[in-house]
């Protein structure tokens, strides 16, 4: 019988693991981990992000939303990379395990319930399953649970350690043990400041399965003032498998005043919760999430892609906050962790369509940073509110001085105020419209309407601009920029007049007044100086979606094979997704495919297929290129709008590679859409 029990549990956890996923839709495997060409996958709850390490039990690097400081970064501010606190060490008849000592390392992510799942071998004695999750019904703890199968008769060591980044300052390390007559719970906590004297904290427990009072013996270790750790002793038969788990609590005074008893609190609420309580209620959570879902049928790949990407916007959101979204989400410090017009115009409409909570809070975040945005406004000479090129923890600009983004691509605005119609027309929400979005729309109207140069009957030129081919610098009359100012400034009076309000009248004087420039032959200008140059990412193409400005189907035909071979190849991702919608909507259903696998397939980096920005470019993970793959399919190949009825089905047709495609808890009644 053990020797029955040692087989199964080594084919669990052992060699064989990874093949049982190939051809499942919910699972990315990563069995051929080569460490010199690692590009790590993120789990994560929304708040807390936790990047996966090709080194046994480690994590690259800890995430936490919301928390910004300067530091590595010069002059402007970062998000902020805290203590690493679910890393463990392994050590094995007195030796510590290193990745010369394994063998049939393999990783997988398990996107139905947010589990990374790492397992290997220890030479011939131990098989070790490893799962991680950042628990979705917890935002600011982690969990692991980790397996280790004997195949000979060994002592091991399994040893949790706190590590603090250097630019985490005054760091206190302490450890305590709360006997209680039913449980003893070790607490092993860090506390330390951010370099701009934020206070952070985080805290451990281990889960041991044995009744109090036989539990092991827990030794900790001071190191030095940045590292601490604790460990247990235990003797395995061989056959025998011991099951243990490890929580973990972090966050910082931008969430909490006393960040470090809100940490132990919370660390002693997981442990006493109990490792079944806190999975299941993680996996509750995760299935709610995954009822608006995306189901294609007949390509395993591109299904397991979308996962990937409606995964990744997912574990980066989270409904009742006031957090948004980054270029790189919770998965690393690229972009500084800042929040640009990406949140907008590209993750903001899946989530919309998916999850109208979760986007709700990207507004919610711009509506608390609506004074900053005024005061940029009033800086730089207009009325109304302007919204900053990269927006951080106070709203204010946080671009580099060196980069003239910050001051000139000032369609942020404009796509700032269009999402905030686009809520209002999926939800109705008459109430929250009064109170959150009205506000925002008539600041950027106002503001639009003072940045108009008024040069005449439809000469109210917006000069002096970036637009969203930022290779084209301090250029006149953008099309994104005009198209998108024109229809936020009738997003403005709709929205006054769904509130009884009377419009400022001269918003749609000067929409009507804003010229869409236009060569000879009706193509489309994309700014005033433009004569054919290679540009980064699609500018005019993006009046005819996700913007109305252009509805001519032979206009944005026209378009299309202008600006389509001038599409940089080291371009951003969301090109190839903004030409899948217009395609699909004129019909060439298999060049629409084409492109929704250009929108993503060339980006993809080993051994998770995580999204950089570019083709060859290694800063993962790009959720938004994951916004823009996703539109693709939902606005495009699937065939969803929406408008002043809210989300609606346009007539679609797939390509030839799917069978089926079914998007699922669409909008606020979560509908149900296929296209056959």
């Amino acid at each position: 019988m053990k020797k029955l029990v040692l087989i199964l549990a080594l084919f669990i956890v052992g060699i064989g693991f990874a093949q049982n996923f190939e051809k499942s839709p919910w699972h990315i495997t990563a069995d051929a981990i080569d460490p010199s060409n690692y590009f790590g996958i993120t789990v994560a709850n929304g708040m807390v992000g936790m990047v996966s390490s090709p080194e046994p039990l480690k994590v690259k690097e800890v995430i936490l939303n919301g928390v910004y400081d300067y530091y590595q970064r010069g002059r402007v501010s970062n998000i902020l990379q805290t203590f690493s606190h679910m890393n463990m060490h392994l050590e094995v008849d007195q030796r510590r395990i290193g990745p010369a000592d394994i063998s049939d390392y393999a990783q997988v992510l398990d996107m139905k319930t947010a589990k990374l799942i790492t397992t290997f071998n220890v030479d011939q004695r131990l098989a070790v399953k490893h799962e991680l999750m950042s628990l979705r019904n917890l935002p600011y703890t982690a969990l692991s649970i980790i397996s280790i199968t004997a195949k000979k008769d060994v002592e091991i060591v399994p040893i949790n350690y706190i590590e603090a980044p250097n630019h985490i300052s005054d760091v206190r390390n302490l450890y305590a043990e709360i006997d209680r007559p039913h449980v003893l719970i070790p607490l092993m906590s860090s506390v330390g400041f951010s370099p701009g004297g934020k206070k952070v904290a985080t805290s451990t427990s281990f889960l041991f399965p044995e009744p109090h009072g036989s539990e092991p013996n827990i030794i900790h270790e001071d190191w030095d003032y940045n590292m601490h750790l604790m460990k247990f002793k235990r003797k395995l038969k061989a056959g025998e498998t011991y099951s243990f788990a490890l929580v973990g609590s972090t966050l910082s005074s931008v969430q909490n005043q006393d960040p470090h008893n809100e940490a132990e609190r919370l660390t002693i609420f997981a442990k006493l919760e109990g490792v079944d309580r806190l999975e299941k209620a993680h996996k509750k959570a995760w299935a709610s999430l995954w009822e608006s879902d995306i189901i294609i049928e007949g390509d395993i790949p591109s299904q397991r892609a979308v996962r990937s990407a409606l995964y990744h916007l997912y574990s980066f959101a989270r409904k009742g906050t006031s957090h948004s979204l980054s270029p790189m989400g919770l998965s690393g410090l690229g972009y500084n962790g800042h929040i640009f017009w990406d949140t907008e115009l590209w993750m903001f409409p899946p989530l919309l369509a998916l999850q109208p909570d979760m986007a709700k809070s990207l507004l919610e975040y711009r509506f608390e940073r609506l004074d900053a945005a005024k005061e940029n406004a009033f800086a730089h000479g207009y009325e109304g509110a302007m919204f900053p090129w990269e927006s951080a923890e106070d709203g204010s600009e946080d671009t580099p001085v060196w980069a003239l983004t910050g001051p000139f691509q000032q369609h942020i605005t404009a796509t700032v105020g269009w999402s905030f119609w686009k809520y209002y027309q999926v939800t109705q929400d008459k109430e929250w419209l009064a109170l959150r979005g009205y506000p925002v729309l008539k600041e950027v109207a106002d503001f639009w309407a003072s940045r108009v140069e008024r040069n005449g009957p439809g000469q109210y030129d917006i000069k002096n601009v970036i637009g969203a081919n930022e290779w084209a610098e301090n250029i006149d009359n953008n099309a994104y920029t005009n198209g998108m100012v024109k229809t936020v400034l009738e997003y403005a009076s709709k929205a006054a007049e769904v509130l009884d309000i009377v419009p400022n009248p001269d918003w749609r004087k000067v929409a009507a007044n804003i010229p869409i420039l236009k060569f000879p032959d009706g193509t489309t200008k994309e700014n005033a100086t433009f004569n054919g140059q290679i540009i980064k990412q699609a500018d005019v193409n993006l009046l005819a979606y996700p913007l109305k400005v252009i509805t001519d189907r032979s206009t944005i035909k026209k378009d299309l094979d202008y600006y389509e071979p001038l599409l940089a190849q080291d371009g951003p991702a969301m090109g190839g997704a903004i030409l899948t919608v217009l395609y699909s909507r004129l019909g060439d259903h298999e060049k629409a495919y084409e492109m929704f696998k250009k929108s993503y397939k060339p980006n993809e980096l080993p051994p998770f297929g995580v999204l950089a920005e570019t083709a060859g470019g290694t800063n993962p993970y790009f959720a938004t290129g994951a916004g823009g793959m996703l539109q693709s399919v939902i606005f495009g190949i699937g065939g969803l709008d929406i408008g002043d009825q809210g989300i609606f089905a346009k007539s679609s047709q797939l390509p030839k590679a799917w069978k089926k495609l079914t998007i699922t808890g669409v909008g606020k009644d979560d509908k149900t859409y296929s296209v056959d």
